[in-house]
């Protein structure tokens, strides 16, 4: 925890040699430089994510709270739509989660994604995002992905949400739920069943679960026979490497 007033609540206690510096939660939050992870997985496992959640969760729950994720990332070098576009270690993605409950959650409004052909898992990159009262713009190495400029009537009227029905939890300012105390998170993760590992699609080895089986634990694990052997343990090919996290207000 920082000692400054109004700084961010950071929770990167789990991670080792990660260096960070936090001086303000909010406004403009240039950096973190993540560097991306060399892996060899060649079955549906990893997932990299840098997220910003509610320090309180004052307008309740998730998604009402808002989730701000900066990057979220396959670990698989081969993962392929049906389309053949690569959803895997060459696409990065920067996402906001917002919407009165999870089945009217508005990311896809907020969502954006950047593919590069060599592939975000041989070196360092660089992942930003700029927070003003007023919007919030996405950056990969330095160039906009995406921005988010919500109207007078905020994120209600951004997501349309007045024909939900329910009443509108975010009247203190149009960037709420973006109005509040965030903290870091910074995780690898492997398997899920949300969909974020989508059924279908093109990869060297099939994806061991079914998102729907309510025994998808026990079906990845009878499948390490596939996935396992491709983790380098050993080196640091597989692993997640992060140089620095910089925030800072202006």
């Amino acid at each position: 925890m920082c000692s400054q007033p109004l700084c961010a609540d950071v929770s990167l206690c789990k991670h080792r040699n990660i260096r960070f510096l936090v001086v303000s939660y909010h406004l403009e939050t240039p950096p973190p430089p993540l560097p991306d992870r060399e892996t060899t997985f060649q079955c549906f496992i990893s997932v990299i994510a840098i997220w910003l959640l509610p320090k309180a969760y004052k307008y309740g729950g998730w998604p009402r709270s808002g989730e701000i994720d900066l990057l979220e990332s396959r670990g698989n070098k081969n993962l392929q739509n049906p389309s053949g576009l690569n959803i895997g270690t060459q696409q990065v993605a920067s996402t906001l989660h917002w919407g009165p409950d999870a089945k009217n959650n508005r990311f896809y409004k907020t969502h954006y994604e950047k593919n590069n052909a060599n592939g975000y898992d041989t070196g360092f990159h660089l992942y930003k995002v700029v927070w003003t009262p007023n919007d919030m713009t996405f950056f990969v190495d330095n160039q906009q992905i995406g921005k988010v400029v919500p109207p007078q009537g905020g994120f209600w009227q951004l997501g349309d949400l007045a024909r939900t029905g329910l009443k509108n939890p975010w009247t203190n300012s149009k960037m709420a739920p973006f109005d509040q105390e965030f903290h870091i998170l910074i995780n690898l993760a492997v398997g899920g069943t949300t969909g974020y590992f989508p059924e279908g699609m093109r990869n060297p080895k099939p994806k061991p679960w079914k998102n729907g089986s309510p025994t998808a634990m026990k079906e990845f694990w009878e499948k390490r026979g596939d996935w396992l052997p491709t983790w380098n343990m050993k080196g640091d090919t597989s692993h997640l490497q992060v140089d620095y996290v910089k925030v800072w207000a202006l």
